[in-house]
């Protein structure tokens, strides 16, 4: 059985979980999320020990791929919901520099041109100095915000110029040496 799949997933307190047939709610202070899993896969829910149990029909590869996912998505959800997930960039080159301006980002990361860059609608992204922070209550949608904020300028290996995640390590390459 999937070492993930078979673990029950905790209901914290102040989160509400309601399943539909295949669709399932969770809401809290964090916002409302939503999912549709696959109708093989079976959402149980035990109000009165707060946990919500995954199970699987058989034992197929696909049944098992999915069993583990949709407990993984689900957590994703009751994390979303409480605590929520972020992001950080940083914007490195000397000029450069990014605004938000309504629902949108302004990069001014080395092109003739500002780049702009759409933030979905439960996203919020705040930049100060050269620090970028995408927020919000799905995870994919964190991610996704800031790959294409990411996208617009990678970093590269000889200046290490560009836009990273705050995490992120740019090895450093050795420029040309001249022969001597």
């Amino acid at each position: 059985m999937s070492r993930i799949g078979k673990q029950p997933i905790a209901i914290p307190d102040g989160v509400t979980v309601t399943a539909k047939g295949c669709d399932i709610q969770v809401e809290a202070k964090g916002g409302k999320l939503s999912f549709t899993h696959r109708s093989k896969i079976t959402v149980a829910i035990d109000a009165d020990n707060k946990v919500i149990n995954v199970t699987r029909p058989d034992d197929n590869r696909e049944s098992k791929a999915l069993h583990g996912l949709t407990r993984s998505l689900i957590q994703n959800m009751i994390i979303g919901v409480t605590t929520g997930y972020t992001k950080e960039l940083e914007i490195n080159g000397v000029g450069w520099n990014g605004q938000v301006k309504g629902r949108e980002v302004h990069l001014n990361v080395g092109y003739a041109d500002t780049r702009i860059v759409g933030i979905p609608d439960e996203i919020t992204v705040e930049i100060a100095a050269n620090k970028i922070k995408v927020s919000g209550a799905h995870k994919q949608l964190v991610g996704q915000c800031a790959a294409m904020i990411r996208s617009h300028r990678k970093p590269e290996p000889y200046n290490g110029k560009g836009i990273k995640y705050s995490d992120e390590v740019i090895i450093r390459k050795e420029g040309k040496a001249l022969a001597g």
